[in-house]
């Protein structure tokens, strides 16, 4: 009786062993380290074990498919979506993370980009879609005639901003939080300073877009603003120099010549007169509320300083304005800015 009793024994120990062995490791193994594991949409088990594999090594992702499987939650076809298993995750948890699709939010920043093209492609980097789909879906003539934009207008809906989503988002899904910041932003009371300007929200966001690459002094950025109001209101081409650094596509340029005027575009507001088609970059809340809330004046004219502070010297007349040019250009002169 004794040695049926030991081997029942022995083998219920050994089962015992065989089942600590087998599931201790998916209990109490600890990810190395924090890591986003990204699931494509129609993900096979094989790809979400490569990934676990490639940033927590072999051994926890067997770990994490054995218990994926145990589970009978190792389909991953509709689990598209980025995911964060910390540090000290344990196998068994990582797998529910992944089961429930719980995602990591993602922030994504919008700060100053000159156009919808650089826009979508450092966004989707970020995003499991492609630029050319965020170019397309922000350029559609029906969804912009909901905020009152036309397509050239596209990158004013683009407020400099931090938006919260999820990596598998749609640029569908992008633009409502998108435009949902742009409605906000231009509530009535906006909406009505602008109508007081004699602007429409699309127009200002023109202009702020000018203002913030004539200068990032915010408190200068309500005088620029008002200047290039004053100068539509008379009738006068804005003769703004970054419509011309944006006409030509280049950024780069320090002091705008004769030769750059000369460009054939839209953009270039020392051949045409009014606005520019649309914004030559995005804007942010701060500098709309400066434009809007700006003093009157009776500037028309402005020119950087000559201390190259990154100020400016406002004038109302010619004159005074080109007492202030020749400091400015004798300056560049001596320091060989070209």
């Amino acid at each position: 009786m004794k040695k049926p009793a030991a081997i029942i024994l022995s083998a219920i120990t050994l089962a015992i062993v065989i089942l600590l062995i087998y599931f201790l490791p998916m209990l109490l193994k600890g990810a190395p380290s924090d890591a986003i594991i990204r699931i494509p949409a129609g993900a096979t088990k094989e790809n979400v074990r490569d990934s676990l594999a490639r940033y927590l090594g072999e051994d926890y992702a067997t770990q994490t498919m054995r218990a994926a499987s145990l589970m009978r939650a190792d389909d991953f076809s509709s689990r598209h979506g980025a995911y964060l298993i910390a540090e000290g995750t344990s196998p068994l948890r990582a797998q529910r993370k992944l089961a429930k699709g719980a995602q990591q939010p993602l922030t994504i920043t919008v700060n100053g980009f000159r156009s919808l093209a650089t826009l979508s492609d450092r966004i989707s980097r970020r995003l499991d879609f492609t630029a050319d789909s965020l170019s397309r879906a922000a350029s559609e003539p029906r969804l912009l005639a909901g905020y009152g934009l036309l397509p050239e207008q596209a990158l004013a809906l683009f407020i400099d901003d931090s938006y919260e989503l999820y990596w598998s988002a749609s640029p569908g899904q992008l633009l409502e939080k998108i435009g949902a910041n742009y409605d906000r932003v231009w509530n009535d009371s906006r909406k009505a300073k602008a109508e007081a300007l004699g602007l429409s929200p699309a127009e200002v966001m023109t202009i702020c877009s000018i203002v913030d690459e004539e200068s990032n002094k915010l408190d200068e950025k309500g005088k620029i603003g008002r200047l290039y109001i004053n100068r539509l209101r008379k009738g006068m081409p804005l003769q703004a120099d970054p419509t011309v650094r944006f006409a030509l596509g280049d950024f780069t340029i320090r002091r705008v010549k004769g030769e750059h005027l000369k460009v054939e575009s839209p953009y270039n507001t020392y051949r045409n007169r009014g606005l520019p088609p649309g914004p030559i970059r995005t804007t942010s809340v701060a500098t709309i509320d400066a434009v809007l809330d700006s003093e009157p004046s009776g500037h028309l004219y402005m020119c950087a300083k000559e201390d190259f502070s990154g100020r400016h010297n406002f004038a109302a007349t010619y004159a005074e304005h080109q007492a202030n040019a020749r400091r400015y250009q004798q300056e560049l002169n001596r320091r060989g800015i070209k």
